[in-house]
């Protein structure tokens, strides 16, 4: 007969291991029918009884896993933080290596910005590819040894506690990263930008003129911007001595932009030809203007802000 008793102890025996089965059986059902029994002597209904117990026993997957002494879980506390340091520490550069080879490896072939999209997909296939044979490693590991005899914690491995800085880390990495983003995309664009002529060949955005001393000149003060990044960040907070050379820094840029921009001689004369409106003079006048007032307006913006942060942190 099926009883539910019945289907509760294959439930739970199909989980335990071989070799016990016949052992837990008896003892399982044996508990069950006292319990059962203690009911219906108190005047239960036996069908009621049963199906009461067996709702008390629980799930019959999580009782066999304590018959058995098995975790019901992936990664348990034995090994959890030293799965999660590793992970952290291979996630941290392994896949931006990967990436950046990738992308090296493209360039190279000649894909220019294109070889951006394989190294990221390459990244994040293997950070994907870590995640997973990492903790599928320390599961297997866990229960072929779920005890282990790891270094104990001691108060020597306690870190510093964080000193409050006032440049973040994060702002001196997006400063850097779009100083060179900046440095590249110079030279790049007079091999790879978004016109083209008729005949397909590339149009420089910025005229070719300026390689004779103004971009030269640009890109080493976008190179001594990226060092002064680096140095700031080095001590870790602003000072006046800082700001002025931020100050120069920014003036050394936009000042030979604004002035290239005014007098026409910034954007490549040969976009006229595809970007018809330009061939106008008063339009390249106001476009101009336009990039000479957004260059100062981020100026004196950025100048005003560092003087804010600079008072506070000189207070």
């Amino acid at each position: 007969m099926n009883t539910l008793t019945d289907r509760y102890l294959a439930a739970t025996l199909r989980s335990v291991p071989t070799q016990r089965r016949d052992e837990i059986a008896t003892e399982l059902r044996a508990s069950i029918e006292d319990m059962i029994d203690d009911r219906t002597g108190g005047g239960a209904d036996p069908t009621v009884a049963e199906r009461e117990v067996l709702t008390e026993l629980g799930n019959p997957d999580e009782l066999a896993a304590r018959y058995a002494d098995r975790r019901l879980q992936l990664i348990g506390p034995t090994y959890y933080l030293v799965w999660l340091r590793l992970l952290k520490l291979l996630l941290s550069f392994i896949p931006a290596l990967v990436g950046t080879i990738v992308t090296v490896v493209e360039a190279a072939g000649g894909k220019g910005f294109g070889a951006i999209g394989p190294g990221v997909v390459a990244a994040l296939h293997v950070a994907v590819h870590i995640g997973f044979w990492l903790t599928l490693t320390f599961a297997i590991i866990e229960r072929a040894q779920p005890t282990a005899e790891l270094p104990g914690w001691t108060v020597d491995q306690l870190p510093d506690a964080p000193v409050h800085r006032g440049i973040p880390l994060a702002d001196t990495i997006a400063s850097v990263v779009m100083l060179v983003v900046t440095i590249a995309y110079l030279p790049v664009q007079h091999f790879q930008s978004w016109v083209h002529g008729s005949d397909g060949d590339n149009i420089p955005i910025l005229d070719a003129a300026l390689w004779s001393f103004w971009l030269p000149a640009l890109i080493v003060v976008l190179v001594a911007s990226v060092i002064f990044e680096i140095v700031k960040y080095r001590i870790g907070r602003w000072t006046w001595t800082l700001f002025g050379i931020k100050a120069l820094l920014n003036l050394a840029f936009s000042v030979p932009l604004v002035w290239l921009a005014l007098s026409d001689r910034l954007l490549n004369p040969a976009l006229a030809e595809r970007l018809t409106w330009l061939a106008d003079a008063d339009n390249r006048d106001v476009l101009g203007a336009v990039i000479a007032v957004s260059a100062a307006v981020v100026v004196v913006w950025d100048l005003i802000d560092t003087a804010i942060k600079t008072r506070r942190q000189t207070a």
